[in-house]
């Protein structure tokens, strides 16, 4: 799953794979949860999250290397937040590969950005996140256009891309992806 920060990827997420019955894999879950418990990894991962940098992706891919690997995620799995860059298509190709897995499909939350950053202001004051700042937003929103757009035409001339308007109430989005995804609510 794919879209900006704050296009709802993560709600998204969640109801989908419930409703497939696979694990959502989101690489910002892990990475809040390392930095609640303050681990290596938590205390690395921090440190660009708080500048609006992407983790480096030997941290990230190893990270997605080991969840897939997990027997929850035999009959499948949604990724969310991941891959961000050409570099870990690359690297998740591998590893679907090695373990004879493929992608069915890339879903685009696509969002108003303005819109992205109400609801990400909207969001931190709510949940006291540090990583939400206006300015952390902004620049999220700048690193995700120069890495991460790339990757929507290179889905997309796969055949994989799926994209799906992102606003809206929760209810109405999972409609329309459920609809674009052809999976039965």
């Amino acid at each position: 799953m794919m879209g900006p920060p704050g296009a709802g990827k993560g709600t998204q997420a969640a109801v989908i794979s419930a409703m497939l019955g696979v694990p959502h894999i989101s690489t910002g879950d892990i990475f809040r949860a390392n930095v609640s418990a303050g681990t290596p990894l938590g205390v690395e991962a921090k440190r660009y999250m708080d500048a609006g940098e992407y983790v480096p992706d030997g941290v990230t891919n190893a990270m997605v290397r080991d969840r897939i690997t997990h027997d929850d995620c035999r009959p499948g799995f949604l990724l969310d937040g991941y891959p961000r860059t050409v570099e870990q298509v690359g690297e998740l190709n591998a590893m679907l590969a090695s373990a004879s897995q493929k992608l069915d499909a890339v879903l685009e939350l696509t969002v108003d950005l303005d819109e992205v950053v109400s609801r990400l202001v909207k969001r931190s004051s709510e949940q006291g996140r540090s990583d939400d700042t206006e300015d952390v937003i902004r620049r999220r929103l700048e690193v995700y256009f120069e890495q991460t757009a790339p990757l929507i035409e290179m889905y997309e001339s796969q055949g994989l891309l799926v994209q799906v308007d992102g606003l809206g109430a929760i209810d109405d989005v999972t409609g329309r992806v459920t609809a674009a995804l052809n999976i039965e609510a």
